[in-house]
C-alpha cells in the first residue's frame, strides 16, 4: 500500500493555529470575566483548556519545524 505524503507545513501551521488558540482564549476569557488569575479553583476548567492547546500547540510545532 502507497504511503500519503503528508506536508509538514500543514502540519505545523495546525499546531500553530492550536498555539495562537489558547493564547487568544486566555485573553479574551480574562478580558470577559476580568479575571487574570487561571489558577484559582473557580477557573480550572479555563486552565485545562488552555493548558492543553498552548502544550499541543507548543510540541506540535516543535515537532514539525523544519
Amino acid at each position: 500500500m502507497a504511503e500519503v505524503h503528508f506536508p509538514r507545513r500543514i502540519a505545523f501551521l495546525f499546531y500553530l493555529l492550536l498555539f495562537l488558540g489558547g493564547i487568544i482564549f486566555y485573553i479574551s476569557w480574562g478580558l470577559a470575566y476580568s479575571s487574570w488569575n487561571l489558577l484559582d479553583h473557580r477557573w480550572v476548567g479555563v486552565y485545562a483548556v488552555v493548558i492543553m492547546l498552548v502544550g499541543f500547540g507548543l510540541v506540535g510545532m516543535l515537532l514539525y519545524k523544519e
